[in-house]
């Protein structure tokens, strides 16, 4: 059935190719986007070493990714409705490709630095665009699964970003795990190029004005979060860096109010379904992400592990979520996407809770475990229908502007997250030493578990029943 709006004479129709080709296409180079937040930093060591890096240029190495990524994600989502999505996400993913070779040959941290940059801003208009270009490509019939595993691979490569660096560096040089993307990159731009449509959304003119505040407002706030969580919130600079993201949110937001043609309908805000989803996409990456920072932290300071070890020990939580996610999918279609999403959250928040009360300088691993698995399940619960439940009741065109703003909002809540519980933990009199690491370490996985225990009560707003997921209707 062909997909149609009044603000375009062009339909959309789901591509003839096979659902397994759509779900590959889109995802492979939104796995490496989203590897690419971590897995550099197993190699910082190496960096600092080989290229004479000082502190703070290593921190602009993760940095400068983050930001270029956060800043860019809704200007490529309009560009993509204005030239093409398929157009801008091969674009996206050759310039990831490109960056990636760029930051492998560098010789100095400022050539690292801005290939980061440069690569964040290819990654910034694969994630959202994968979404979109999936739901376009696929039968509503087939969304769910479809979602399913698109969802599960982006959980993953954020999760294993820390353990396919160490594995990488334990064979090869540094360069190498920029290296491994570039014939990644050029199969996945000629597999894209073949299977999706170059589907557009509505014919509107790009908001120039909207993107730059956007842009501008996003920017301001993670970095502004992220020197929170180094130098202390009340700083000078933490708060002239809030203060300007602060400014220029109002700007973006009366503007894209008065705009003819705004680059974020705020009308999509009314739409229930997709306002909670956001809600729940933040609270989640909030809680979720600042929990499993101090807890890799807690396996490699207190108990002596290596970075890689560490990441082997998270593997049942952070894996978890690549076997549970393509079920959840198949479970939207038939419950809906509330009931997942749910029991998703407060799975998480239990295993969160577990892992606090069995916390200690001496604790066995094993009697980690289990914690693990249930919030690694609980993170696959959420993940397909949180994407099922954002697009659902919002028209096709809409949906890659939709994919943006959730996109933006679940990169602000990882930053927040982290930043949050760095800050936390030092109030309370957190060390990084084996001794003075625990009691705080606890304190902030409470307050994580109450933030996505608090996440859950937003799922009452999402469609509760499965005729409605699948039809895409509002109500």
């Amino acid at each position: 059935m062909a997909l149609l709006d009044s603000r375009t004479t062009r339909p959309t129709r789901p591509t003839a190719r096979p659902v397994w080709a759509v779900v590959a296409a889109a995802s492979l180079p939104m796995f490496m986007a989203t590897l690419d937040n971590l897995i550099v930093t197993n190699a910082l060591p190496t960096i600092r070493t080989s290229l004479g890096a000082t502190i703070d240029e290593l921190q602009w190495v993760v940095n400068a990714y983050t930001l270029a990524f956060a800043g860019a994600i809704l200007l490529a989502a309009g560009l993509g409705d204005r030239i093409g999505r398929r157009t801008v996400f091969l674009a996206g993913t050759a310039l990831f490709t490109v960056a990636s070779a760029l930051a492998a040959l560098s010789s100095d941290p400022g050539q690292l630095i801005a290939a980061r940059a440069v690569q964040g801003i290819g990654g910034a208009a694969i994630v959202p665009l994968s979404l979109a270009l999936i739901t376009g490509a696929v039968p509503v019939e087939k969304r769910g699964i479809a979602i399913g595993v698109w969802g599960g691979i982006s959980g993953l490569g954020v999760a294993v970003g820390p353990l396919i660096g160490g594995l990488v560096l334990g064979a090869w040089p540094w360069e190498a795990i920029f290296w491994i993307n570039v014939p990644v990159g050029v199969v996945a731009v000629a597999f894209a190029r073949f299977v999706f449509p170059n589907a557009k959304g509505a014919k509107e003119p790009l908001d120039v004005v909207g993107a730059a505040l956007g842009s501008g407002a996003t920017v301001a706030l993670v970095y502004g979060i992220m020197r929170g969580g180094s130098i202390g919130w009340g700083a000078g600079e933490t708060i002239l860096w809030l203060a300007a993201a602060a400014l220029l949110l109002v700007l973006f937001l009366t503007w894209q109010a008065r705009a003819r043609y705004p680059l974020l309908p705020l009308g999509m805000f009314r739409n229930r379904p997709f306002t909670a989803s956001n809600v729940l996409g933040f609270g989640m990456s909030f809680g979720m992400f600042g929990a499993i920072f101090i807890l890799i932290q807690f396996l490699q300071l207190v108990q002596g592990n290596t970075a890689l070890e560490a990441a082997w020990k998270t593997a049942p939580w952070t894996l978890a979520p690549m076997v549970v996610a393509p079920t959840a999918g198949l479970l939207v279609s038939r419950i809906g996407a509330r009931p997942p999403i749910a029991v998703g959250l407060v799975l998480q928040a239990a295993g969160l809770a577990w892992i606090a009360a069995v916390l200690s300088r001496g604790v066995d691993y094993p009697a980690l475990v289990p914690p693990f698995i249930l919030a690694g399940v609980g993170m696959g619960l959420v993940f397909a229908p949180l994407s099922t439940a954002l697009l659902a009741t919002l028209p096709e065109l809409d949906h890659a502007k939709a994919s943006g703003a959730n996109t933006t909002l679940r990169e602000v809540g990882i930053a927040l997250g982290i930043a949050v519980s760095t800050t936390l933990f030092t109030t309370w009199g957190g060390t990084l030493t084996p001794t003075g690491f625990v009691d705080a370490a606890r304190g902030v996985i409470v307050v994580s578990a109450v933030v996505l225990a608090a996440t859950a009560l937003a799922a009452a707003a999402v469609p509760g029943s499965a005729g409605r997921v699948a039809a895409g209707r509002d109500g």
